[in-house]
């Protein structure tokens, strides 16, 4: 990784109690956003519990939480499987983050009051940098990236839009990585993040929300491109690091 000042990244909610059912479940969502797991794989819930360390049961209920959430399936007598990927489902996700970011883009040019002006500050910190302070590390640039737009929308001050905007994030997680597995792309995100902050400090809403919707798009497109060979190279590379 490029040598790079260390900002402060956006704020995150304060810690609450988790079980060891969720610890599982945020595990086996990294291990499929990290490729770990891909789509097709198939897997026992006591393999689960060996590499983890943790009994059965928190595992069944990770999974039949995961279940119901659609990244994985119970087989008959044999284990679980990881789905594929339902592109239909992506493109309404995309769809729906793009009427999020827009509208919150819109707020946090004329709803002065309500704005969280440090959480904005934040992100000028890491994305309004010079071209030589920029990360070149794509999984740090993938995290900043999906933090970018969560804390647009948390900064525009209504928790519901954030919450279901959080929702939206975890679901398309595993798509977005694989955005990120090309340098090109980072030095595009890079410059596109600027000229929204931009837009946003100028109060320049209608052109934020356009820049947003070119910025969703483009990721959106690529979306339509991905195959499942894609994700097995994402694997190998992960593995190999």
């Amino acid at each position: 990784m490029d040598a790079v000042r260390t900002p402060n990244r956006p704020r995150r909610v304060a810690h609450v109690h988790r079980s060891r059912a969720d610890e599982v479940y945020e595990q086996l969502k990294r291990d499929v956003a990290e490729f770990n797991l891909v789509p097709g794989d198939r897997f026992t819930e006591n393999e689960i519990g060996e590499r983890l360390g943790v009994s059965r049961t928190p595992v069944r209920q990770a999974l039949f939480r995961l279940q119901q959430e659609g990244y994985v399936e119970v087989l008959f007598r044999s284990g679980w499987r990881v789905l594929p990927f339902d592109f239909d489902q992506f493109e309404q996700l995309y769809d729906l983050r793009m009427v999020l970011e827009t509208t919150a883009a819109h707020r946090l040019c004329t709803d002065g009051q309500r704005v969280d002006r440090e959480l904005l500050d934040q992100l000028v910190a890491i994305w309004l940098v010079p071209v030589a302070e920029r990360s070149s590390d794509t999984v740090q640039v993938a995290q900043w990236d999906e933090e970018f737009h969560c804390a647009l929308v948390s900064a525009a001050g209504n928790a519901e839009m954030a919450r279901v905007h959080r929702d939206v994030t975890d679901r398309i997680r595993i798509i977005r990585r694989l955005d990120f597995t090309k340098q090109a792309r980072i030095d595009t995100t890079y410059e596109e993040h600027a000229k929204i902050l931009r837009a946003i400090q100028r109060k320049r809403g209608d052109q934020a929300a356009m820049l947003l919707r070119a910025h969703i798009e483009t990721s959106q497109a690529e979306v339509r491109k991905i195959t499942l060979h894609q994700v097995h190279l994402a694997r190998t590379a992960a593995l190999g690091k």
